[in-house]
């Protein structure tokens, strides 16, 4: 993700879509089992990203805990993310926002790890109950370059849809074997992610296209070279139901975790509304841009072939022909998501 705060600022799309996972949380933390006193209670933020956007739902688990444990009994916070995401700016957060769960309430202890979710990231059995937003649709590698497109929902080439779904499917089993491990018993994780609707329609198709369409443009100008075009790729995968119940289909229990519930639906793009609301397409289309450059630029930075002087170039040119594109049409785009409630040790589908 972009750094010095940009994740934060261009990140309205994920919170809002988060919105409706946030009584799952609130209700998770609500039912959780609770270690015996003195042992600590230990909420987990896997992909925290800068920070912004675990306030309001960490907010809300919190006050939960607070009606059943009362405001002496120390809460730690544990914000996970790759070793380069921006930290500093999480902590800035944390310290000045008017949202932030640490606002009146001194006995929350907040750190960091830097460490792939795709590892045991925290000691085993330690963590009472777990968040993961807009996170797990992040593949631990790029397994193979996309020749038609930059995000493999919308390309042709049947051997990179392959490596991509194959990829896709262990790191959820990894993901889920690293939690089952890290959750105590009754421990619960909430997932909110990028999905794939019934149809099997990732969505954000209008954004993608100008995605694309930009790197293109930018080849055409010969600010791109051809090879460095084909290696941008956005290294995501939006799941199905099925996908993401496979792992639990022979004996409704995956490294010792359960569904407790699964629900798929469309996110709100707030952009689109605002739009309805003042027919501004140069904004419209500035919105999403921003959106796309805090969230996948500067991963498809890493493929120009001298990124450290090039890349903030590269990212601004495509933010302003992601904007142009954007406003010619405005429309509104698909955003399938999922949310999951896992608990460890407990069957039962929802």
């Amino acid at each position: 993700m972009e750094g010095q705060g940009a994740y934060n600022r261009s990140s309205r799309v994920q919170a809002t879509g988060s919105s409706p996972a946030v009584p799952s949380l609130e209700k998770a933390a609500r039912q959780v089992d609770l270690a015996v006193p003195p042992e600590p209670i230990v909420i987990a933020d896997y992909g925290s990203s800068q920070g912004h956007n675990s306030l309001r739902p960490l907010t809300a688990a919190i006050g939960a805990l607070r009606e059943r444990i009362g405001r002496e009994r120390a809460i730690s916070v544990v914000h996970t993310d790759l070793q380069g995401n921006d930290f500093t700016a999480l902590f800035k957060v944390l310290a000045s926002d008017p949202g932030s769960y640490l606002r009146g309430d001194p006995a929350v202890f907040p750190c960091a790890v830097g460490r792939s979710f795709y590892e045991q990231i925290l000691p085993s059995s330690s963590v009472t109950l777990g968040w993961s937003s807009w996170a797990v649709q992040w593949l631990s590698r790029l397994p193979a370059l996309i020749p038609d497109q930059v995000q493999v929902a919308y390309s042709r080439d049947a051997a990179a849809r392959a490596a991509f779904f194959k990829q896709a499917a262990e790191d959820w089993r990894c993901f889920l074997t690293h939690r089952g491990a890290e959750l105590r018993s009754g421990g619960r994780l909430v997932v909110l992610s990028m999905a794939v609707d019934e149809h099997g329609d990732f969505g954000y198709r209008a954004a993608v296209a100008a995605i694309y369409g930009s790197l293109l443009d930018l080849l055409e100008e010969g600010f791109l070279s051809l090879e460095e075009v084909r290696s941008m790729v956005i290294p995501t995968v939006g799941r199905s139901r099925q996908d993401f119940m496979a792992p639990f289909a022979e004996s409704q229990s995956f490294a010792g975790l359960s569904v407790e519930e699964i629900e798929l639906f469309y996110g709100e793009d707030q952009i689109w509304s605002e739009f309805q609301s003042y027919g501004d397409a140069r904004a419209f289309g500035a919105r999403w841009a921003a959106f796309s450059r805090a969230s996948v630029c500067p991963t498809l930075a890493a493929g120009l072939d001298d990124r450290d002087k090039r890349a903030p170039e590269f990212i601004d040119r495509m933010e302003a022909r992601m904007t142009a594109r954007l406003a010619v049409a405005p429309e509104r785009m698909l955003i399938p998501l999922a949310k999951m409630v896992l608990v460890k040790g407990s069957p039962g589908v929802k």
